[in-house]
């Protein structure tokens, strides 16, 4: 009987250096192989391979950019603008002066069978020459035209494939994708491939994109991920899984600061539930999620606040004028305010920002107000509802109370969604104008609640300088969340005993 052979040791995984993507990549690419790292020009694959480097070289590793698409002076400027240095990573920059020359009889970019031999010949020489651990390949686009056919060009890649294995280097191969469409030659080849898109068609900064298409032998996260490049390099925010996010956590009610509030969502906010207010624009959504976090923070929790529409100063400003002043809970650090601009931020970015108010800064109350402008972040309203499902999971999952505000057209009769998404929430608390006694009133009734025994009486409620005052129930109307109300009793009104 033949011996059998023990099974390889399997390979250390390299950190890649880029936040975010190891997470990706369930630690980082196994040592010793080839990666095909593809995206048009412009994504960040050049960003990316830096990275890489100087990843290695901070744990000790030898480092060689060979550049045929660029030359070491713009490699340099690019670092530098990112504030880094490539001091001890070796440049190799194979298009020439000398090459380019109108005297030389050869051209690097004149596809030919000597120019195609002496460039591996060249790179080969130069790896057992520096004999480094890590190696970035830009661009394959180069070496493709002087292959001048893909099986050239196949049979070159496997060449320099066992060339690299043999001399143990983890190598990222760059690839701007300029040949024709559906060129997979490399994908079978590479080890592993990581795909970069960028989304121009969008208003404001680009969206960019980045997809694992294969990893050999690893069991890495699968789908779409964003990540942004700016100033210090790539970021990638990992697709949020929420079941991997679980822990234990009190079921505790938490009060709202409002008494009959309290008592309409059948004893308060429940962790681990989200709450979604759900009205016409000025109704009084925003101001009373504002008396709610501000309710979490006296009884010494933490809330975080996402505003999507409304200005920083203007929030402060009009929640002071109504008795909310919620300033010294940000200067003590209960309060975490954050002014997004949708058109600038992901998806993924946006619950990258979500994910650390909680588990590093210790949130217990989210606010996300409105949903209507996440939608604008998002690519499409089929991503919206999958990535706010997983959102709102996770959420729960760590036993914060969540509110979402979510704005409706019109102030009266039928008043429609830009996106319904009442059946994600487990309690709905919907606000309503109302005409009566020749004013706009406002009312609120609490539609759902999956966490309590709720109350689905409709009470008039109005804000003051006191706060969130609520009335008592208008039994004695019709229509009211309709936007049509009629008398058929003497139902008082708050504010009846003001009159004279």
């Amino acid at each position: 009987m033949p011996s059998r052979r023990p099974p390889p040791a399997s390979p250390v995984p390299q950190p890649s250096g880029i936040p975010g993507l190891d997470e990706v990549l369930a630690g980082g690419l196994p040592g010793g192989h080839l990666y095909l790292v593809e995206g048009t020009p412009g994504a960040g694959k050049t960003t990316l391979g830096l990275q890489f480097l100087l990843q290695g070289r901070s744990l000790g590793q030898k480092g060689l950019y060979i550049t045929l698409s660029e030359t070491s002076e713009e490699l340099v400027q690019g670092a530098f603008s990112h504030g880094w240095d490539l001091d001890d990573i070796e440049i190799f920059d194979l298009v020439s002066d000398e090459g380019l020359s109108v005297d030389a009889e050869q051209s690097i970019l004149n596809p030919s069978d000597f120019e195609l031999g002496e460039t591996i010949r060249g790179v080969m020489a130069l790896v057992e020459r520096v004999r480094p651990e890590r190696v970035v390949f830009d661009s394959l686009s180069e070496l493709r035209l002087l292959s001048q056919n893909p099986l050239r060009y196949r049979r070159q890649i496997l060449a320099l494939k066992r060339f690299f294995h043999t001399q143990t280097c983890t190598v990222l191969m760059l690839d701007d994708k300029s040949s024709s469409a559906g060129d997979l030659q490399l994908h079978s080849i590479a080890h592993g491939v990581i795909h970069l898109e960028q989304d121009t068609s969008t208003y404001g900064p680009d969206k960019r994109r980045l997809r694992v298409v294969k990893l050999r032998g690893v069991r890495f996260r699968e789908g779409e991920h964003d990540f942004k490049l700016d100033k210090g390099g790539l970021q990638v925010f990992s697709r949020l899984i929420a079941s991997e996010h679980g822990r234990d956590h009190s079921s505790r009610l938490v009060g709202s600061g409002n008494r009959e509030l309290d008592r309409l969502l059948g004893g308060g906010l429940t962790p681990g539930s989200n709450l979604l207010f759900a009205g016409p624009a000025g109704v009084g959504k925003t101001t009373t999620a504002v008396s709610c976090a501000r309710a979490t923070m006296e009884q010494g929790g933490k809330a975080a606040f996402f505003l999507f529409d409304e200005g920083v100063r203007t929030l402060l400003t009009r929640s002071r004028a109504l008795g909310l002043d919620i300033e010294q809970y940000i200067a003590s650090g209960q309060l975490l305010l954050h002014a997004i601009d949708p058109a600038a931020i992901s998806a993924g970015q946006f619950s990258h920002y979500v994910r650390d108010a909680v588990e590093r800064q210790g949130v217990t109350t989210v606010v996300i107000d409105t949903l209507n402008a996440y939608l604008i972040a998002m690519p499409g309203s089929n991503f919206l509802m999958l990535q706010m499902h997983e959102l709102l999971t996770y959420l729960n999952l760590q036993g914060v109370a969540t509110i979402l505000v979510l704005s409706q057209h019109g102030l009266s009769g039928e008043v429609p969604n830009d996106v319904d998404l009442s059946y994600l929430s487990d309690s709905m608390l919907q606000f309503r104008y109302f005409e009566a006694r020749g004013q706009i009133l406002k009312a609120m009734s609490v539609i759902k609640s999956r966490a309590s025994a709720h109350a689905s009486t409709i009470h008039q409620f109005r804000l003051g300088p006191g706060g969130l005052e609520i009335g008592d129930a208008l039994t004695d109307f019709e229509g009211v969340m309709a936007g049509l109300p009629r008398y058929r009793g003497r139902t008082s009104l708050l504010g009846d005993d003001e009159q004279v």
